[in-house]
């Protein structure tokens, strides 16, 4: 029970990595307001918690939005745990096709609502002497071929976000550490390519074999494992962790393919037969 007597806020709540990360801290005794979109998984989601999980409409578009969400947490006894991680996709298209407005429309939902998200917890945080606050990066803010370009740069845009707001913060004792996701089979992909109905379970099992064969580990992330990584860090037991990330990906980002995939000869092993 890490979070009990705490109050924590989960942005992209009703479903994905922030509905397991919102029934995690519920259940390690925290109560959770969760933010999104999503009226009927949001509501679902706080009728079926026995009075853990609250839900409250946010769209993080919206700063007026994410400032209500953190005070209506902190209303009820402080504020001690953010996690920055409504997000969705995001333009798909390559530098030179992209347009200004879609460009805009990209960073403002994945870089702009993390940074709204810590300038409106940190207030209130600072008035109760701390907190934590986790944010949702991706592997695709590591390397190249992860995710499209405008996403990728957010992305990369949150983790050098959080080491700055860690600097900022550490002062008043507010924690600020971010989670890098690989390959999670939540509706992230289908969503983005706009598959819907029974062709979405579908493509999500396709999804999740995939994944068996594109890391070391041979299973597909699950949202609960970015739940656990985001407990850690929003918990004493990460008590002098700050300005930092976890990488959660089932080793994709351990180097090329021949590092970890015997079936993959590498360069050097292909030199071996013209040495004498």
């Amino acid at each position: 029970m890490r979070f009990a007597g705490k109050n924590a806020v989960v942005t992209g709540g009703a479903s994905g990595i922030g509905k397991a990360t919102a029934l995690r801290l519920a259940e390690e005794g925290a109560q959770v307001w969760i933010g999104d979109i999503d009226e009927a998984g949001g509501r679902d989601l706080a009728e079926t918690s026995n009075g853990r999980i609250h839900f409250q409409r946010t769209d993080v578009m919206q700063a007026d939005d994410i400032e209500a969400l953190m005070q209506a947490a902190d209303a009820a006894g402080g504020l001690n745990v953010v996690f920055n991680n409504a997000g969705a996709g995001g333009s798909r298209d390559p530098i030179d096709q992209i347009s200004p407005d879609d460009w805009d429309r990209t960073q403002a939902l994945l870089l702009r609502s993390v940074a709204l998200g810590i300038r409106y917890a940190a207030p209130l945080m600072i008035a109760r002497g701390g907190g934590a606050i986790v944010n949702t990066a991706s592997i695709a803010a590591l390397q190249t071929g992860a995710a499209p370009t405008a996403y990728s740069v957010a992305k990369a845009g949150v983790l050098h976000l959080t080491t700055m707001a860690a600097a900022d913060l550490s002062r008043y004792d507010i924690r600020v550490n971010a989670v890098c996701p690989g390959f999670i089979t939540t509706n992230i992909f289908t969503s983005a390519l706009g598959i819907s109905g029974d062709k979405r379970t579908q493509a999500n099992g396709a999804i999740g074999h995939i994944a068996t064969r594109a890391q070391p580990l041979q299973r597909a992330g699950r949202a609960e494992d970015i739940a656990a990584a985001v407990a850690y860090l929003a918990s004493d037991d990460a008590s002098f962790v700050t300005g930092t990330h976890i990488t959660v990906d089932g080793g994709m980002t351990i180097g090329p393919r021949h590092s970890w995939d015997p079936q993959v000869p590498s360069l050097f092993a292909s030199l071996e037969a013209f040495a004498g």
